[in-house]
């Protein structure tokens, strides 16, 4: 799975708290985007963001003057933000369960942002479908549980490690599909070898 690192766009447009409104436009207008991040007043501080949903919604609708009203005044602060290493259909997740459409990407620092344009054009969902992909690697996992479990024996415990890095994957496909699992890959190895089931009465 991509990561957000890999489509984030790196040339990040900021804009201070103290900006107007209207040069928060003109900045968007010159650079094409849809949303600044405001930059932090000192280090502890967070960093917030301001989007072309937000001028419209706060300010246009309303009549007011965008060259007195302050970014500030408008902005989302602080504002959700990406882990560089979070994977793409997590972020895409993270849009869709907060509503949001764009998101700084920090690690210590501001590294970039991603929005759902670099989601659709950049990231490869479409080539590679996080279901199939996991349909795969779970295939994989239960081949090479398997395999160490007749080289190693059903009730060691490189056994029993085997089979939880296949029953993990299916519950993150589960998840996927929003469905519940009724029985797991191990489950029904331990119906062909019942005595595998020893394998995972570990020590307290």
């Amino acid at each position: 799975m991509m990561k957000a690192s890999q489509i984030m766009t790196e040339d990040v447009i900021t804009v201070r708290g103290s900006s107007t409104v209207a040069e928060a436009v003109k900045l968007m207008q010159e650079n094409a985007i849809r949303s600044l991040v405001v930059e932090r007043r000192h280090d502890e501080d967070a960093y917030g963001i301001v989007t072309e949903t937000d001028i419209i919604y706060k300010v246009a609708a309303y009549g007011k003057d965008p060259k007195k009203v302050r970014v500030y005044e408008i902005m989302t602060k602080p504002c959700i933000v990406v882990n560089p290493d979070l994977g793409v259909e997590y972020v895409a997740r993270l849009f869709a369960n907060s509503g949001i459409h764009a998101a700084p990407v920090i690690q210590h620092r501001l590294l970039g942002i991603v929005s759902v344009t670099d989601i659709l054009h950049q990231s490869d969902f479409v080539e590679n479908p996080k279901e199939a992909v996991l349909e795969e690697q779970i295939q994989e996992a239960i081949a090479n549980a398997r395999q160490i479990c007749n080289e190693k024996g059903v009730t060691s415990s490189d056994c029993a490690a085997a089979w939880d890095v296949v029953e993990e994957l299916q519950a993150e496909a589960a998840h996927q599909r929003a469905e519940s699992l009724d029985k797991t890959a191990f489950e029904e190895y331990c119906e062909e070898h019942p005595e595998a089931a020893e394998s995972r009465m570990y020590d307290i």
